[in-house]
């Protein structure tokens, strides 16, 4: 995963001299330049705290803390508002216990490790419209799948002929999995380098409501943008 945020990186800070040479005077100049009606992309490295959640009859989950990556779209209607879509995904162990109907049998524990895959749609509040650092607010709503890994029993096989290549045959194991609507709250600070690059630091808390109660997963963001 770390290899993969190093790569994308990597790619977004070579991109920037790119388009360092078609930086073109804006309306309302900062010293950075303008983030009025300007599209905008970056990359994610997040910082996932653990979270935990005691169910019914003694039933509970532990989420342990874990580090992801995501990536950020979006378009700055004015130099203080921002709509974007934001993918964050992790990949935490955690620690469940489950409790069998049965009365007299006795409850299983279990680590495993859980893929927990958030897409949200935010809106971006930017206090210092004019200048190149500024302390932003945000919040959004979207959803979040998280997937046990667990298979819920048999295995999925599936064959067919393909025009390309041949016979093919698949097994896929189905596991518990869910999806839930989310919402995110925010705040952090906003640094435009220059009127291409931009980056951005943030704490934030995703709200996640599941059939026995909320978890909550508090989230460190760092981002490394571009601006076009």
């Amino acid at each position: 995963m770390l290899k993969r945020f190093t790569l994308l990186f990597l790619l977004v800070a070579f991109s920037s001299t790119v388009f360092a040479q078609y930086d073109k005077p804006r309306k309302k100049q900062s010293a950075a330049g303008s983030r009025d009606t300007r599209f905008e992309t970056s990359v994610i490295l997040a910082y996932q705290k653990g979270a935990g959640l005691q169910g019914e009859q003694g039933s509970s989950i532990d989420v342990d803390d874990k580090v992801g990556w995501g990536v950020n779209i979006g378009w700055n209607w004015t130099e203080n508002w921002n709509l974007a879509y934001r993918f964050i995904s992790t990949s935490p162990r955690y620690d469940a216990v489950i409790v069998p109907d049965e009365p007299e049998a006795v409850p299983i524990s279990f680590n495993h490790k859980l893929s927990k895959l958030t897409h949200q749609f935010n809106v971006t509040y930017n206090f210092f419209g004019e200048k190149a650092l500024t302390p932003f607010v945000i919040g959004g709503l979207g959803w979040t799948k998280l997937d046990s890994n667990i298979p819920t029993g048999g295995r999925d096989v599936g064959c067919w002929w393909d025009p390309w290549w041949g016979y093919i045959c698949f097994a896929d194991w189905k596991t518990f999995e869910t999806s839930e609507l989310t919402y995110n709250l925010g705040v952090g600070v906003r640094w435009d380098v220059n009127n291409a690059i931009f980056t951005k630091a943030a704490y934030s808390r995703e709200f996640l409501k599941l059939d026995s109660g909320t978890l909550n997963f508090d989230m460190a963001i760092l981002e490394l943008g571009l601006m076009f």
